[in-house]
């Protein structure tokens, strides 16, 4: 049987790895020891941080939304059961959106709101 040398291959996997780790500080950039360990947590953090993302934004559009209906005398959550109540069916992203862009359109939307909290 013929021997194998893996020179190539190897030259090749870490270059990946190299090249994944560019902008790391120290060894972990430029040696293989300190740079695949590095690389490989660099992607569970990426991993879990798509994730994270999803509820960082909503919470931020939440944190919006309260601001905005406040001096309307509401708060988020009676806000939020307004808007049930009303049937005006429009997510958090885009409510946000038109409290910071469009003013009079959010207003509009939270008299409904409220008007709705009044009726029932």
């Amino acid at each position: 049987m013929s021997r194998v040398k893996r020179g190539v291959t190897a030259h090749a996997k870490h270059k990946k790895v190299y090249k994944a780790a560019k902008g790391f500080y120290g060894r972990r950039k430029n040696t293989i020891r300190a740079a695949k360990p590095a690389v490989e947590k660099a992607q569970q953090y990426a991993f879990r941080d798509r994730k994270r993302k999803k509820r960082t934004f909503r919470a931020l559009w939440i944190q919006r939304l309260n601001a905005a209906v406040r001096p309307f005398g509401l708060t988020y959550s009676r806000f939020i059961d307004g808007l049930a109540k009303s049937g005006i069916t429009v997510d958090r992203k885009v409510l946000s959106d038109l409290a910071i862009n469009e003013p009079a359109s959010f207003q509009a939307i939270a008299e409904k709101a409220k008007a709705a909290l009044a009726a029932a």
